[in-house]
């Protein structure tokens, strides 16, 4: 499992763009974890599932509530990571209308969760294999602090928490 002072996997993320400009295409957009990470500090949010309760109710309207003070205390972007689709994203995103404030990456073979190693097997409730519900301070692709919430929680993972890492 992926722990502090680790680099992020190498992986690729799919992210969902709603208008074409900066090289980027409409519709679904490769996302080089590596080179979208360098050089920047990022507050990485995973969770099990795009239009989940908690996940739409309490984790992603955190983040975007809390935009402004996560850029305060230094972030560059905020991902929420979820092993999904990019088109089930990028719908999810428009539903909580995280617009520019979070960047909602489609993990939808769930490679980064399995390099992560901070997968949840749902299998038995008809999910499959999906991201366990986590946060992470991200420093040039390095893992500054790592969240990882007890199966069923939501404790320790939210943006109260995790914007206090990074203001301290």
């Amino acid at each position: 499992m992926i722990k502090v002072g680790d680099t992020l996997p190498a992986a690729t993320l799919m992210e969902f763009i709603e208008v074409e400009g900066n090289g980027c295409s409409i519709g679904p957009n490769p996302v080089d974890v590596a080179k979208a990470s360098a050089g920047k500090t990022i507050a990485l949010f995973a969770l099990p599932g795009a239009f989940t309760p908690t996940c739409s109710a309490k984790h992603v309207p955190g983040y975007v509530a809390h935009y402004e003070d996560f850029k305060a205390a230094g972030v560059d972007e905020i991902w929420c990571v979820s092993v999904n689709d990019a088109f089930v994203m990028g719908a999810w995103a428009r539903e909580q209308q995280s617009g520019a404030k979070v960047r909602m990456l489609a993990d939808g073979s769930a490679d980064f969760s399995k390099a992560t190693g901070l997968t949840l097997d749902l299998t038995s409730r008809g999910m499959g294999l999906r991201s366990n519900r986590y946060s992470m301070l991200v420093k040039d692709g390095k893992v500054v602090t790592l969240n990882n919430e007890g199966p069923g929680k939501f404790e320790v993972s939210d943006a109260a928490t995790l914007l206090a890492q990074a203001k301290g």
